[in-house]
């Protein structure tokens, strides 16, 4: 399936063209049911079939027709994307305010800070929306990010790309979603080159054209099927799955007793032996990514011994913790910084590290889901606990998982969707 962080990105980059884009492996989820909204509601046409084998959509915005988007159905964080597209076609944009996952307030200053850099003017209208204009056209700049943010990075790239002259961003993000965007803006005939330690060069050019493109897989999907495998002693074949993509997954699932086979049709996961407790910190990529530490916990459940694992990019990422420990694990969040590495919340009270001790059988229970990754760790945990599970809100997961519960019903599962 098509990476959900990726195709959402890709639908907002074509609106920087009034010519038709392509997208290939398209992935059906609720995001980019959301993202298609926003498309829509700008002037983008949109026509394809995400259920063919193809899975591919046609994307056409010939004209904004709107550069208010504030009347959305739903809502999630694509919205301040496209403030460097509007402003770059039209010269305005307001935006809502960005939702998204509970896991942190997700502060968009970077992104607000280098527009603003870039020759717009923006402002905040009593907390609900952002109005920004750029009467003379954005520039180029040099952008330093204090954090390599890649939703900053992201909206940095799509509104760089158009603009006059050139842009130097450093310590920008890496994340094979942001590789997959630049070159599909290359296609369309943007200019970007990659630096060392962490920069990118964007030299504006004065219009982009249509292109083609397929979607890489979403390697948040492939881990939630490994930890899946291994952790109901399953085996289960990832279609597509990248391992360059998952390298730190792969060591920490080696560490902890997990294996896997890389093979031409994608990655292979199960494993042989008892799992054991591990030390573990999330990073930026390519380090073990935040959205992989969810399901990789429900795992650790499993582990004999003590494990250890230090959340660096979210403050507040373990209120699922709570749901495990209701189910029998045995999980305790500290505010401490339990790791090596550089923290910016060290000192400031968020409960970011948790200690996991196992292995503790787990039991049924009635869930809330409370984030999509989280989501993904209920229904996880569910299949691997004794007796029935209720996981509630599973729209949340449906963000991100494309009819979860048909396909884990074929490796086996004993799951189906009821109304409560």
């Amino acid at each position: 399936m098509g990476a959900k962080n990726a195709a959402t990105k890709l639908m907002v980059a074509s609106l920087l063209t009034d010519e038709e884009v392509v997208l290939d492996n398209f992935p059906d989820i609720g995001d980019t049911s959301i993202t298609a909204e926003l498309c829509r509601t700008i002037g983008t046409k949109i026509a394809g079939n995400p259920h063919s084998r193809s899975r591919k959509v046609r994307l056409h915005t010939p004209k904004i027709k709107n550069h208010r988007v504030l009347s959305l159905s739903r809502r999630n964080r694509i919205p301040i994307l496209t403030l460097g597209p509007l402003l770059a076609r039209v010269g305005k944009a307001e935006v809502p305010i960005v939702g998204g996952d509970q896991i942190g307030p997700r502060p968009v200053n970077f992104h607000i800070e280098a527009l603003i850099n870039m020759g717009a003017i923006i402002k905040e209208n009593n907390n609900n929306s952002y109005q920004a204009e750029a009467p003379h056209g954005l520039r180029g700049a040099r952008i330093e990010l204090s954090f390599p943010s890649v939703g900053a990075t992201e909206n940095i790239i799509l509104s760089a790309v158009l603009a006059k002259g050139k842009t130097v961003i450093h310590n920008a993000a890496i994340e094979p979603e942001i590789m997959d965007l630049i070159k599909f803006l290359q296609k369309m005939g943007a200019i970007i080159g990659l630096g060392a330690n962490r920069v990118i060069y964007i030299e504006g050019v004065p219009r982009l054209r249509g292109a083609s493109h397929q979607i890489i897989p979403d390697r948040n999907e492939a881990v939630s099927f490994a930890c899946l495998a291994v952790a109901t002693n399953g085996r289960v074949l990832v279609k597509g799955a990248h391992q360059e993509d998952l390298i730190s997954f792969l060591n920490a699932l080696r560490r902890i007793g997990g294996q896997y086979q890389v093979t031409k049709d994608g990655i292979v996961f199960w494993r042989e032996q008892e799992l054991v407790g591990v030390e573990l910190e999330t990073d930026t990529h390519p380090g073990f990514m935040t959205d992989w530490q969810q399901p990789f916990v429900v795992l650790l459940t499993q582990a004999k011994g003590v494990s250890v694992l230090h959340e660096t990019i979210w403050e507040d990422r373990f209120a699922y913790t709570q749901d495990l420990n209701a189910m029998g694990a045995n999980i305790h969040v500290f505010s401490k910084c339990l790791g090596e590495l550089k923290c910016r919340f060290n000192g400031l009270g968020y409960h970011h590290s948790a200690v996991i001790n196992g292995p503790t059988p787990l039991r049924g229970a009635n869930l809330v889901t409370r984030d999509l990754r989280a989501g993904m760790v209920n229904v996880v945990a569910a299949l691997i606990a004794q007796g029935q599970s209720l996981v509630a809100g599973v729209e949340e997961i449906d963000r991100g998982y494309y009819s979860i519960d048909t396909r884990l019903r074929k490796l086996g599962a004993d799951i189906r969707r009821v109304r409560i």
